[in-house]
């Protein structure tokens, strides 16, 4: 995600303009918008002209500038888009004030949003830029005599390192070693937080299992695949299955179950831990939360009218944070999701057990 700016609006708003890079940004924004904002961009708008073209065309799209008061907003990830609802409310043609539209977003659509942010909503529009900005996950290809490191961000790739070896078997091939150990260490000095090792035959296994005894925290964050090339050839082979979104996606699933183990241990125990809805907000008000852990979807609804929750749950949220607090939106895609869901949508990890 792009946020090429930020202005301050009266009564506490902002104007946010971003530029979704990818589904995952617009994934992002479907919880950050929320009935009531205004979102402006460019957009086409089928036109009814009185004329006799109408009759044949049933009116032309024209390219326009419109605003609009979201009443709705809906992700269609197999469309790869985002459709944002309301009513008219600002436009390049005064004649649509009034009139429903769908600004249909995609990537690399520029978006203004005017509304008062919420934390957590700031909060994941940075968590998306920083996504953008700082690759995590590196793809190292190694086969008999060479060896290429890139690091993949959300749109793109860049060669980091291109290492040539010797090639053999038998009396060569305690000299394969410099290869995996020029490569180890070239993995070891990336941040990244997961590395497919990629190529053709069994040299990759060789290769992970230098790594294993020379790095064994490194190792941990590999996925092997299969590829019939190295290089450029074989990140487009790695790419063009999924791998990498697939590496992206357990890695926050591990991060999300790892919380979730912890909280429904702590339960079974007796021990610090909260659930539901009125036990996270009493324990937020003793300033008692380490970790708030809260699903996307029932955040989203407990901010609208649909909500049924008796506790104010930005107010949760924001006593959390003010106390000291972290807070882990979960993904409702996922299943560490269905299990806080199961729990009420809400729960925490305590400093101290309450009574």
């Amino acid at each position: 995600m792009q946020i090429k700016s930020r202005e301050p609006l009266e009564g506490g708003r902002e104007r946010v303009t971003v530029v979704p890079e990818s589904v995952d940004d617009l994934w992002h924004l479907q919880y950050v918008l929320e009935p009531g904002d205004r979102v402006a961009g460019d957009t086409t708008r089928r036109i009814q002209r009185d004329d006799e073209q109408m009759r044949d065309t049933g009116g032309e799209r024209e390219h326009m500038w419109v605003a609009i008061a979201v009443d709705d907003i809906e992700f269609h990830k197999f469309a790869n888009r985002l459709r944002v609802g309301g009513e008219i409310v600002a436009c390049s043609r005064e004649d649509q004030l009034g009139f429903h539209h769908t600004l249909n977003v995609e990537a690399r659509d520029e978006l203004s949003i005017d509304k008062r942010f919420k934390p957590d909503q700031n909060e994941r529009l940075e968590e998306a830029a920083e996504a953008t900005e700082n690759p995590d996950v590196a793809i190292a290809t190694v086969e008999e005599g060479e060896a290429h490191v890139h690091t993949v961000a959300q749109y793109g790739t860049e060669e980091r390192a291109s290492i040539t070896g010797p090639t053999g078997k038998g009396e060569y091939a305690r000299d394969r070693s410099e290869l995996f150990a020029e490569l180890s260490t070239i993995l070891s000095r990336l941040e990244v937080d997961a590395i497919i090792l990629a190529g053709p035959g069994f040299t990759k296994q060789d290769a992970l299992k230098h790594l294993e005894r020379e790095h064994p925290d490194v190792a941990e964050l590999v996925t092997m695949v299969d590829t019939a090339g190295v290089g450029d050839r074989g990140v487009h082979e790695v790419l063009k299955r999924g791998a990498v979104a697939d590496v992206q996606e357990e890695t926050r699933i591990e991060s999300e179950a790892a919380y979730i183990d912890e909280l429904t241990k702590r339960i079974a125990e007796g021990a610090k831990a909260a659930y539901g809805p009125e036990a996270v907000a009493q324990a937020a008000e003793y300033g008692a939360i380490e970790r708030l852990l809260v699903l996307d979807e029932k955040l989203r609804k407990e901010r609208g009218p649909e909500g049924d929750w008796a506790i104010n749950v930005d107010d949760v949220v924001r006593t959390a944070e003010q106390k000291g607090g972290d807070v882990t939106v979960f993904s409702s895609e996922f299943p560490p999701g269905e299990q806080l869901s199961n729990l009420g949508g809400i729960a925490a990890l305590l400093r101290y057990r309450l009574e």
